[in-house]
C-alpha cells in the first residue's frame, strides 16, 4: 500500500455551488443505465446553475450593447459593464489594468500576442498548452523543470542573456498533470530583470483564487468554459499600456472613436473597446460574471480542502494498481489542482477512456491535451521511471464542483477491472 494510500483522507461534505447535468443518466454497452460521472472538467466545466439562470433572466431583455437609447439596449449594455466590473474583482485587478472580453483563453493570448511591444522577446516552457506556446514570435523555450525550484533558476538564468523588451509567459496550474507553478516567485524574477509575466490561468481560476494586484501577475488570461460559464467567452486581464498601444485586435465596429472618408483616417478607442469590436458576447460576458459571483461567495477554502481529499483518493487509488503510474512534472507531493493525468501499461488510452465510458458511465479524456511536447516528455518520464511501457497518448481524469466521492471510486474499480482483464 502506498503512504498516499495510507495518509488518504475521508472526504469532508461541503456546499458547494449546483451545476447542471449533476445526475444525467447515460446507457452502458450492455443496456444498463447509471448516473454519468463526468471526469473531464480540465477539458470543459458543466454549467453552474447560477450561470445558466443569470442568462434566462436577461434573454428577453437581450438586445444591442453600448450607444442604443431604448430599455432593453441601457440593460444590456448596464448588464454587460457591470459583468466586467464583477470580473474585475474576480482577478483581483489594478486600477489601472484592462479587463478584455474575449473568446476564450487562447483568443487572448493571442491577442496579447499582437499587442506587445515589437520585437519582444516572449520567455516560456516546454511545459505550457499549446495556446501558450505558439501565438509568441520571439521565444525562448525553456526544458520542464524538474522542481518549482528549478524553474526558477532556469528563469533567473535565461533572463540574464536578455535586452530589450521581454514578457514571461507560464501557465499558473498544467493542464496536463494539475501542477500549480511558483508564479509569484516567477513575477518576481521577472520584474527584477525588467521583465513582464503573463499567466494562463485557465486551469488555476476554477480551483483556486488568483489576483493581479497580489500575485504582481502582468496579464491574467482565463475561459469562461473552465469555469463553469461555458457560453463561449473568455477574457484577458492586465497592464493597460501595451494595449492602448497597440493596433487593434480586430478593426469594426465598436472599436473605433470615429471614421473619416480616408481609408486610413481613422480614430480608434482606448480602453477595453478598442480590442473588443464587433457586437460582444453579452450573454457569454453576464453568464461569466455570475459564475464568478458564486464562487467567490463560497467557502473557497473548505472547496480547496475538499478537493484535495478527492483528488488524494484518486491519486492513491491509481498509485496502488500495478502497471499504472501517474504523469507528473514536480515531486509527488507538489501543491496541485484537481487534474491527474495517468498511463497503463500495455493498453492504449484510447481504449481505456473507450472502456471506461462504455463498461462504466465514466467521461475522461485521452491523448496528449493540447500539450504534445510536455505530455511526450512526462510520459516518456513515466517509461523510464518504472520501467514500462506505455502508449503515445495518456489518459486524463479531472475533478470539480458536483464530483463525488463514487465518481472517483467508481474509476478506480474501472481501472482496476480493465488491468486484471489484462494478466
Amino acid at each position: 500500500m502506498s503512504i498516499l494510500s495510507i495518509l488518504a483522507p475521508i472526504v469532508p461534505e461541503v456546499s458547494e455551488p449546483a451545476v447542471l447535468g449533476a445526475h444525467l443518466p447515460v446507457t452502458l454497452s450492455d443496456g444498463r443505465t447509471v448516473e454519468h460521472a463526468n471526469l473531464d472538467y480540465a477539458a470543459t466545466a458543466p454549467c453552474l446553475e447560477a450561470a445558466a439562470l443569470a442568462v434566462t433572466e436577461l434573454l428577453p431583455w437581450y438586445g444591442s450593447v453600448h450607444r442604443g437609447a431604448g430599455a432593453v439596449s441601457r440593460r444590456c449594455t448596464l448588464a454587460y459593464e457591470q459583468a466586467r466590473e464583477t470580473i474585475t474583482d474576480f482577478v483581483g485587478a489594478r486600477a489601472d489594468d484592462h479587463v478584455i472580453f474575449t473568446r476564450n483563453t487562447t483568443d487572448a493570448l493571442n491577442l496579447l500576442a499582437r499587442a506587445i511591444p515589437a520585437g519582444t522577446t516572449v520567455v516560456g516552457w516546454a511545459g505550457e498548452h499549446h495556446a501558450n506556446l505558439l501565438p509568441w514570435a520571439r521565444t525562448v523555450r525553456l526544458p520542464v523543470p524538474k522542481s518549482a525550484l528549478d524553474a526558477q533558476r532556469a528563469l533567473t538564468a535565461a533572463l540574464a542573456q536578455q535586452s530589450g523588451s521581454v514578457l514571461v509567459a507560464v501557465t499558473g496550474a498544467s493542464n496536463v498533470t494539475g501542477e500549480v507553478w511558483p508564479i509569484e516567485a516567477l513575477a518576481e524574477i521577472a520584474h527584477a530583470a525588467g521583465a513582464r509575466i503573463v499567466v494562463d490561468a485557465a486551469q488555476l481560476a476554477p480551483h483556486r483564487p488568483v489576483s493581479l494586484a497580489a500575485s504582481g501577475i502582468d496579464y491574467l488570461a482565463l475561459s469562461g468554459h473552465k469555469l463553469y460559464a461555458p457560453f463561449g467567452v473568455g477574457i484577458l486581464a492586465g497592464r493597460a499600456d501595451w494595449l492602448d498601444a497597440a493596433e487593434p485586435y480586430l478593426a469594426g465596429g465598436g472599436a473605433t472613436v470615429s471614421v473619416g472618408d480616408a481609408t486610413d483616417d481613422v480614430c480608434w478607442q482606448v480602453g477595453p473597446a478598442r480590442h473588443e469590436a464587433g457586437t460582444p458576447n453579452l450573454i457569454g460576458a453576464v453568464a461569466l460574471a455570475a459564475a464568478c459571483t458564486e464562487i467567490a461567495s463560497c467557502d473557497r477554502d473548505a472547496l480547496a480542502i475538499r478537493e484535495r481529499a478527492l483528488l488524494r483518493r484518486l491519486r492513491s487509488g491509481l498509485d496502488d494498481i500495478l502497471g499504472v503510474v501517474e504523469l507528473r512534472i514536480f515531486p509527488a507531493d507538489h501543491d496541485r489542482v484537481g487534474i491527474v493525468s495517468f498511463a497503463i501499461a500495455g493498453v492504449e488510452a484510447a481504449r481505456v477512456s473507450e472502456f471506461l465510458a462504455a463498461r462504466h458511465g465514466i467521461g475522461v479524456r485521452d491523448g496528449l491535451f493540447c500539450a504534445h511536447p510536455l505530455a511526450r516528455h512526462l510520459i516518456d518520464a513515466a517509461s523510464r521511471r518504472s520501467g514500462e511501457q506505455f502508449d503515445t497518448h495518456a489518459v486524463r481524469a479531472s475533478i470539480g464542483l458536483g464530483t463525488t466521492v463514487e465518481h472517483v471510486d467508481r474509476l478506480l474499480a474501472a481501472v482496476r477491472e480493465l488491468v486484471r482483464s489484462q494478466n
